[in-house]
């Protein structure tokens, strides 16, 4: 049954639907899905008015038929889970950040599931590194990539597109992914600066020279520039792994929540047209979101989420004995999470009680002002 907004329009995506798949890319930033949700969050009905101008920013990507029907049951609760990527894709105005390679890879991602109600929210980030079994999957040009054992999991992006990257996570998890979306590395940075930058706290100081990023102790409105530079840091915290950037990452997304909830421009037409308009041409969606109007019924659903309404782990790992670079799913803690999830569940202490992916103190280095 599909779920109401509060103004009756019904939120496409909603178990008990068929849905439409996605498109292409590397890097995410942990905050992506909520730049989607913002897109409405500041802009709510008054996108109308800029509808046609706005349509025209939008391409998504349909994989259903590359996914087949070798997935998880499509199961009817209300709640809806979305996989989120980012493309860090070196070609074109992401060259800066480093010499395009000829492919792209989905360094972060994270499995957002919103509950019944969409009144509540659990975030799962997956490591980059983690070490899994990547299915056999068709690209997006029909041909079929093989699997493999003991992959990264952010090769499977790289081999097979997102239909890959879907399927990865769907044969991982077990969940149906109702919806996935990609935010571009440089309409990232475009989004907080047109947004006024993002309002954080540092309770250490943070010098990476990878990210390019100094902040002393204290309190600081980050710009695009160097938002970017904070959820791309870990060397400088933690043990200087993905997992604490992924912890660090976490943190910087509740204080972006935050921003985009008090930014207020309901009373400011240009200011919402220029954010409306960046945020439309940072994001590639599934093919059931590509239209405004898809995208405003979707995140309207996602509308009375604040920070404090969401839940963020990383999915339970530990240090791989062959290769401590790597990283790989600790079984039996990862069924708990999934259980909780396809369940409608929040997701139990114990799931991650033992996971080197919640430890440390990377996390409390930021937090939302």
């Amino acid at each position: 049954m599909a779920e109401q907004s509060s103004s009756g329009s019904r939120i496409r995506g909603s178990r008990g639907k068929r849905r439409k798949q996605p498109s292409t890319g590397r890097r995410a930033m942990t905050v992506a899905a909520w730049t989607t949700a913002g897109l409405v969050l500041i802009g709510g009905s008054g996108l109308g008015y800029v509808y046609f101008k706005l349509n025209g920013n939008i391409t998504g990507v349909d994989i259903n038929s590359q996914l087949g029907t070798d997935r998880p049951d499509d199961v009817d609760n209300g709640s809806m889970d979305i996989l989120v990527l980012g493309s860090d894709s070196r070609a074109g105005a992401n060259a800066e950040y480093g010499p395009d390679e000829g492919g792209a890879r989905s360094d972060t991602a994270m499995i957002v599931h919103v509950y019944e109600g969409h009144k509540t929210a659990s975030v799962v980030s997956v490591p980059r590194d983690t070490l899994v079994q990547r299915p056999d999957c068709t690209d997006s040009d029909g041909r079929t990539v093989s699997g493999s054992r003991r992959a990264m999991f952010n090769t499977a992006y790289e081999s097979g597109g997102p239909a890959c990257a879907v399927k990865t996570v769907e044969k991982m998890s077990g969940i149906r992914m109702d919806h996935y979306i990609e935010v571009d590395f440089t309409g990232f940075k475009k989004l907080i600066d047109k947004l006024g930058g993002v309002k954080i706290t540092t309770a250490k100081p943070i010098n990476d020279s990878k990210s390019h990023l100094n902040l002393a102790p204290g309190t600081h409105t980050l710009d695009g520039e160097q938002s970017l530079g904070l959820v791309r840091t870990r060397k400088s915290i933690g043990d200087g792994s993905d997992l604490g950037r992924i912890q660090l990452q976490q943190a910087f997304m509740k204080a972006f929540i935050d921003q985009v909830k008090s930014v207020g421009v309901l009373t400011n037409p240009k200011k919402l047209l220029d954010i409306a308009d960046t945020a439309t041409k940072a994001i590639t969606p599934d093919s059931e979101l590509d239209s405004v109007s898809e995208l405003m019924s979707f995140a309207r659903g996602l509308g009375g989420l604040d920070a404090q309404d969401v839940q963020m782990i990383t999915m339970p790992v530990e240090y791989d004995p062959v290769d401590p670079n790597r990283v790989i799913p600790i079984k039996s803690a990862g069924q708990q999470v999934w259980t909780a999830l396809k369940q409608d569940k929040p997701i139990p202490a114990s799931a991650v009680k033992d996971s080197a992916g919640d430890k440390g103190d990377a996390g409390t280095v930021v937090r939302a002002r």
